[in-house]
């Protein structure tokens, strides 16, 4: 029955169609005929979600602005800026003025955690945040995204995966409900 809900409550014809209700009330699942695929359709939503940290990466390619400064050392080399910017019509995040990551499919995008992707998710989650209070700004405040770059760039990769897997499964949901 979980895996039931899960997949409905992923449905777009029924979020659409109950979009009002849902705001204000706990949801209502309707019966659909083929319940077993349904059920189906949410062990494999629960499946990706949960363990969204162990899924096969999405290839994007890393495109690195280190080469480039190596060959000409002469250049004057500016400092390393956080970016974590995204441009969905290119299908590119770009993380610092060193590294971009390219290749991101049009429907990772479409996979909404509330009111953006999950991809937009996590770009803001990773931005270097000055605190407003000075005490704090000066003593506490060691969060470096260098420090995590790594770490960024293989989350993004298998979120990219979980968003298009999911997506291919709600689109086979459309017009069953």
């Amino acid at each position: 029955i979980f895996d039931y809900t899960y997949a409905v409550l992923h449905d777009p014809g029924y979020r659409e169609k109950y979009k009002i209700d849902l705001k204000r009330d706990f949801p209502r699942l309707p019966f659909y005929p083929d319940f077993w695929k349904w059920v189906a359709w949410g062990k494999k939503l629960i499946e990706l979600h949960l363990n969204f940290e162990t899924v096969e990466p999405y290839p994007l390619t890393e495109v690195s602005k280190k080469e480039e400064r190596e060959e000409n050392p002469s250049a004057i080399q500016p400092k390393n800026k956080t970016r974590l910017t995204a441009d969905k019509v290119a299908g590119t995040i770009v993380l610092d003025d060193e590294t971009t990551l390219t290749g991101v499919p049009p429907q990772a995008w479409e996979y909404r955690l509330g009111n953006r992707s999950a991809l937009e998710w996590i770009l803001d989650q990773y931005k270097e945040k000055k605190p407003k209070d000075p005490t704090i700004a000066e003593k506490f405040n060691t969060y470096r995204f260098a420090d995590h770059k790594t770490k960024v760039i293989d989350l993004l990769k298998r979120v990219t995966t979980v968003s298009v897997e999911t997506m291919k499964i709600v689109e086979e949901m459309r017009g069953r409900s």
